[in-house]
């Protein structure tokens, strides 16, 4: 075997031209700049060349800031138009985009907790979204939130339930795409304060034109506070309830006519529904849609006195079938996913600062990243047909960004040469 070397400035990521060339196009490029105003000058780069290089590293395929100095400089450099900084400059425009982290103590257990808010980028989150077309204003949605157990040892991360040190941000999204993100120490529990987190979600969709349909949430969520706050900004709503046992007493009543056999995806269940509860002995009934699955162990459950796992879904939702009910909540498991994504394609597994502050700035950061790629797997899927609209990022980077290319000048005019078959021409129409 013989090698040849060629000082030619072939780059392996020429894919990565299109990326940033629609970055510019879509409006998001001067769209960050008009909403976080300018960097001191003597900085030399704008927040959205910060934007733009933090991009590049994830969807040129590295896990951590550092991959600019350690991998990337050099292809990035030959990406027309795209000033690129280093691994320091974009972690110093990371803390410059932090806010001040809220300490609150809590007067009924004395445990002190942490929140960042930051609703500047929260705000450049959602116009995000607008600006590319992925919301639209007075369109209404269905809204998901969950708190996510971050582990992670920073200098300030507390220990979790999972007896792990990390951070519990609450996440709200809309289609898997976040649209609110607020930092949380890892010793503050999901349902301490959400009624306050979620006004401010609300709020925040809100002040921009979107609206929410059905609102879907955990048992965290499962207080009178939050479905009072929730029955204002959303039409429907459906939340896990909590066993009890007044819930376990009705669940024990109901005739056994009354139990349909549903089948969703591959799974075998029952379901009947208390059309009048009464929660948190209130005035106000909801309707609560139960659905049991048989136990593999055949314990009896006490109540029922049948070997059954049974659930609740507490709904204001008075008219759709309970099958529809159940299947509409058990979708919230898909919108799960976005953790996975956020986790392994978009940098969470490795916050990169030492504070919840600036790594909360991070995280909403690298959400606005997370939704430009669904934004741009969505159109480039359109015109090509060799890309299809489910790809995860590292698909798409196998399959679009990694094709080697270089920049040549004929006819007074710059040429991007891409050495492959594929055709990457319908982009430019």
């Amino acid at each position: 075997m013989k090698v040849t070397n060629s000082a030619e400035k072939i780059t392996p990521f020429g894919g990565f031209n299109f990326v940033f060339k629609s970055f510019k196009d879509s409006g998001l490029s001067d769209l960050i700049d008009k909403e976080l105003g300018m960097r001191v000058k003597a900085f030399g780069f704008s927040y959205s060349d910060i934007f733009a290089n933090h991009l590049a590293v994830y969807l040129n395929g590295g896990d951590c800031t550092e991959d600019v100095n350690d991998h990337l400089r050099e292809h990035l450099q030959n990406v027309r138009g795209l000033q690129v900084c280093s691994a320091d400059t974009l972690l110093r425009g990371v803390k410059e985009l932090a806010t001040d982290t809220l300490f609150l103590e809590n007067p009924e257990s004395g445990i002190k907790h942490e929140f960042n808010l930051n609703p500047r980028l929260n705000d450049l989150l959602v116009k995000g979204l607008k600006q590319t077309g992925q919301l639209i204003r007075n369109k209404r949605y269905d809204l998901d939130y969950d708190n996510q157990v971050q582990p992670t040892e920073k200098y300030d991360s507390k220990k979790t339930y999972k007896k792990t040190y990390g951070y519990q941000p609450g996440i709200a999204s809309i289609d898997n795409m976040p649209v609110y993100i607020e930092g949380r120490n890892g010793n503050s529990q999901a349902k301490y304060l959400q009624e306050e987190t979620l006004e401010r979600a609300f709020s925040s969709l809100e002040v921009n034109g979107i609206k929410v349909g059905k609102f879907r949430a955990d048992s965290a969520s499962y207080q009178k506070k939050v479905i009072d706050l929730v029955e204002l900004h959303s039409s429907l709503f459906y939340i896990r309830a909590k066993r009890c046992a007044k819930m376990d007493e009705l669940i024990g009543s109901v005739a056994k006519e009354s139990w349909e056999k549903i089948r969703l995806d591959t799974q075998e269940m029952e379901v009947a529904e208390i059309p009048e509860y009464r929660p948190f002995s209130g005035d106000k009934s909801y309707r609560l849609v139960i659905s049991r699955i048989k136990r593999r162990d055949s314990q009896t459950d006490m109540f029922s006195g049948e070997a059954y796992t049974y659930r609740g879904i507490l709904t204001d939702d008075r008219k759709s079938p309970n099958r529809e009910v159940v299947a509409f909540y058990n979708a919230r498991g898909q919108s799960e996913r976005l953790f996975d994504v956020m986790n392994n394609d978009f940098g969470w597994a490795k916050m990169p600062c030492s504070f919840l502050s600036q790594n909360t700035a991070f995280m909403i950061m690298t959400a606005i990243y997370a939704n430009f790629y669904s934004y741009l797997i969505a159109e480039y899927s359109k015109k090509l047909s060799w890309l299809k609209p489910n790809y995860r990022l590292k698909k798409f980077i196998f399959r679009f960004i990694t094709v080697a290319g270089k920049w040549i000048r004929t006819g007074r005019n710059h040429v991007l040469k891409l050495y492959t078959q594929k055709d990457y021409s319908p982009l430019l129409t």
